[in-house]
C-alpha cells in the first residue's frame, strides 16, 4: 500500500501516520481501520468545504481504502455519501452510493438510505421512480425490506399517484416479509377504491365476470337491467376481494414457514467477527429449504443474503457456485461467482475456492486462464503443494506428461520453494512417472538420486516406501521385491533424519509387509525389529548409534550409564596423560566442585 499524504496539523498528521502504520503492518485488522477512518474524518475539526484540499484528499483515500478492503459495510457507504456531499455535493454523494450498492447490492438500508438521498436532492420524479425500481429488484424480496417499500409508497404519496400506489402494494403483498399483513390491509382497502380493470389481469377478470353472469342467469335475473349491473359489480369485487384473501393466505403460509429461519438469524449484516456454529447451521438448513421450495429468483437471493453475513466462509462460495452450476445457462453467472470469491473475500492463504475457479474455467475450454489462475496464487503463495500438483495435473491434462513434470522441476529448482515443498514434488514427480508413464525403474530413479536431499521429509519417505510396497509381484519376483522394500527401510532408519515416532509409523508397514509377505526367515526378521522398534532405548541399537557423535553403540552406552546417575567415568587416557582428571566432567554434571590435578579439593 502506497504512503498517503495526509493534511491537517502537525499532531493530527504525526497520530493518522502512526495510525496508518499500524494498518500497514497488519491490514486485516478492522479495529485498526475503524480508528483511521475516524481520525481521518475528524482532521481541522471535521470536513466541509471549506478544508484544505489535502486532508480532503486524504480522507478520500482512506476511506477509499478501507471500502476496497471491506466493501460490505453498508453503514461506511452512508457516511462516506454524507461526507461527499458535506464537502463536494450532490454529484460527488451520488457517486459514492452508486460504488455502494454496486459492492453491496442486497443492502436493504443502504438502497433506503440511496433513494432517500435522491428523494431530497432530486426533482425529476421519473429519475427517482427508475432508482426506486433498481432498488426494488435488488432488494424487494428481502424478508425484512418494509423500510425500503414504505420509503417508496411514501415518495408515490407525495405526488398522490394512487394508481402507482396500488400497483407497488400488489407486488408486496406476494412477497414473504416479516410485515406482511399490514401491506394487505392497505391494499385491501385501496382496492375497494380503484376500478375493476386495475384489480385483476384481464383474463382473470374476464373469467370472474363470465362466472358470475352465468349464475345470475341461472338465477333469473337480466343482466342488462341498470340494477343487475349494480350487483354484477358487487358480485365481482366481492369475487375479487376473495381472490385477494387467497393470495394473502398464501402470502401467510409462506411467511411462516420463513419465520423458522428468519428468527434465527442473528446478525443479518457483514462484520469480520466469526459466527457461532449455530448462525451457521441455520443458514444451511435455510438455504435446503430455498433450494426445495425450487424458486430460482428466491433461491438465488437468500444465497446473497448469506454471503453477506457468511462472506469469509468458503463453504457458502462453493455451495453457491455449485447451486448455480445446477441452473441451466448460468455459466457467467458462476463465473462472477467465482471471481467475487477470490478476488474480495477469500483469502489467498486458502487457495481452494480458487483452484476451484480454475477447474470451472479448463472444464469452460479455456486452459490458459486456468494456468493463470495457478500462477497467480503461486506468486503468493510460493511453493505451496496444492496448488503447484493441481497446476501440473492441469498441464497433464492439457499438454501432456513433460509438461507436468516440467512444472515440477521449475518449482523444484525455484529458490522461493522450501526444501519440504521440493521433497514433495519429488515425490509427485515420481509418482507421475509410476502412474501414469508406468515406469517404475524411471520413478525409482528419481527417489534414489534425491534421496539424499530430503532426509527429513516425512512425505517424501512416506512416499517412496508406499511406492515399493505398491509393485506387483510374483513368486519369483518376490525376493527381488524385498531386497528394495527392506533398502528403503533401512535408509529410514539409519540415514533419514525423521522423527523417532514416524520412523515406527513407517517400520510398522514394512512389519505388516513380512508377515503377509514375508519368507520363512522374515519371522525372526520381524521379531528382531519389533525389538528394536518398540522395545526400550536400552535395546535399540540402531537408536543409540544415531544419536552417538562418532557413531557408535558404544558412546551411547556409556553416555547412558553416567547420566543414570551410576558412577561410570568415560575414560579418555590421551586426557590422563595431558593431566587431566577423569572424574572433573562427572563432578560438573553433578554440581559439586571438580577435583583439582593435584587431587586435593579446594578449599579445604
Amino acid at each position: 500500500m502506497a504512503e498517503i499524504s495526509f493534511g491537517g496539523t502537525d499532531e493530527e498528521n504525526a497520530e493518522l501516520k502512526k495510525l496508518y502504520a499500524e494498518v500497514i503492518s497488519n491490514t486485516d485488522s478492522f479495529e485498526n481501520w475503524e480508528k483511521l477512518v475516524r481520525t481521518a474524518e475528524s482532521l481541522e475539526g471535521g470536513l466541509n468545504r471549506n478544508s484544505s484540499p489535502q486532508s480532503i484528499a486524504a480522507t478520500r483515500e482512506v476511506y477509499d481504502r478501507f471500502l476496497a478492503k471491506f466493501p460490505l459495510l453498508f453503514g461506511y457507504w452512508k457516511k462516506y455519501g454524507d461526507l461527499e456531499f458535506s464537502i463536494a455535493g450532490t454529484e460527488a454523494a451520488e457517486m459514492v452510493y452508486e460504488r455502494g450498492v454496486a459492492s453491496i447490492t442486497n443492502s436493504v438500508d443502504l438502497w433506503t438510505n440511496y433513494c432517500s438521498f435522491k428523494v431530497e436532492t432530486s426533482h425529476d420524479p421519473d429519475v427517482i421512480r427508475e432508482l426506486f425500481e433498481r432498488g426494488a429488484s435488488c432488494v424487494g424480496l428481502d424478508f425484512l425490506a418494509h423500510p425500503f417499500w414504505d420509503k417508496y409508497l411514501e415518495f408515490e404519496e407525495r405526488l398522490e399517484a394512487w394508481d402507482r400506489i396500488f400497483a407497488i402494494l400488489d407486488r408486496v403483498v406476494h412477497i414473504p416479509m416479516h410485515q406482511y399483513a399490514r401491506y394487505f390491509e392497505r391494499f385491501r382497502q385501496l382496492a375497494q377504491t380503484r376500478p375493476l380493470d386495475q384489480l385483476l389481469p384481464e383474463d382473470t377478470l374476464s373469467q370472474f365476470r363470465q362466472e358470475i353472469e352465468t349464475e345470475m342467469v341461472a338465477a333469473g335475473q337480466t343482466i342488462q337491467l341498470k340494477g343487475s349491473e349494480q350487483e354484477l359489480e358487487q358480485k365481482m369485487r366481492s369475487r375479487i376481494d376473495n381472490f385477494h384473501l387467497e393470495i394473502f393466505a398464501r402470502t401467510q403460509t409462506e411467511t411462516t414457514k420463513r419465520w423458522t429461519y428468519e428468527q434465527e438469524i442473528k446478525r443479518p449484516y457483514f462484520h469480520v467477527t466469526e459466527l457461532d456454529e449455530a448462525q451457521l447451521v441455520n443458514w444451511r438448513k435455510y438455504l435446503d429449504f430455498e433450494e426445495v421450495e425450487g424458486a430460482y429468483t428466491r433461491t438465488q437471493f437468500l444465497y446473497e443474503r448469506c454471503l453477506v453475513t457468511c462472506a469469509f466462509y468458503d463453504e457458502f462460495w462453493y455451495r453457491y457456485a455449485r447451486w448455480m452450476l445446477s441452473q441451466p445457462g448460468k455459466e457467467e453467472e458462476v463465473r462472477i461467482i467465482y471471481q467475487r470469491a477470490s478476488t474480495l473475500f477469500v483469502p489467498i492463504s486458502r487457495p481452494g475456492i480458487r483452484l476451484q475457479y480454475a477447474y470451472f474455467e479448463e472444464m469452460s475450454g479455456r486452459p490458459d486462464l486456468a494456468e493463470d489462475i495457478h500462477r497467480a496464487i503461486l506468486v503468493n503463495l510460493p511453493g505451496h503443494i496444492e496448488t503447484t500438483t493441481s497446476w501440473a495435473n492441469q498441464q497433464r491434462r492439457s499438454g501432456g506428461l513433460d509438461a507436468a513434470i516440467n512444472v515440477y522441476k521449475d518449482q523444484i529448482s525455484s529458490s522461493d520453494c522450501d526444501v519440504y515443498a521440493r521433497a514433495a514434488f519429488v515425490a509427485e514427480w515420481a509418482r507421475l512417472l509410476w502412474k501414469i508413464k508406468g515406469s517404475p525403474n524411471e520413478a525409482r530413479e528419481v527417489y534414489q538420486t534425491n534421496k539424499q536431499y530430503y532426509l527429513d521429509s516425512r512425505p517424501f519417505w512416506i512416499s517412496y516406501l508406499n511406492f515399493e510396497l505398491d509393485q506387483p509381484t510374483s513368486p519369483e519376483a518376490e525376493p527381488e521385491a524385498y531386497s528394495r522394500i527392506k533398502q528403503v527401510v533401512e535408509d529410514i532408519r539409519r540415514l533419514s533424519r525423521l522423527p523417532p515416532l514416524t520412523v515406527k509409523d513407517l517400520c510398522h508397514y514394512y512389519m505388516v509387509y513380512l508377515l503377509e509377505r514375508g519368507g520363512k526367515g522374515a519371522i525372526k526378521e520381524y521379531m528382531t525389529l519389533d525389538r528394536e522398534i518398540n522395545g526400550p532405548f536400552s535395546v535399540q541399537s540402531v537408536n543409540k548409534v544415531k544419536v552417538a557423535l562418532d557413531g557408535r553403540e558404544d558412546t551411547t552406552n556409556r553416555r547412558l550409564v553416567m547420566e543414570n546417575g551410576h558412577p561410570g567415568v568415560e575414560v579418555n587416557e590421551a586426557a590422563i596423560r595431558m593431566g587431566e582428571n577423569p572424574y572433573t566432567k562427572y563432578y560438573q554434571q553433578q554440581g559439586d566442585q571438580p577435583i583439582p590435578v593435584n587431587g586435593q579439593v579446594a578449599g579445604y
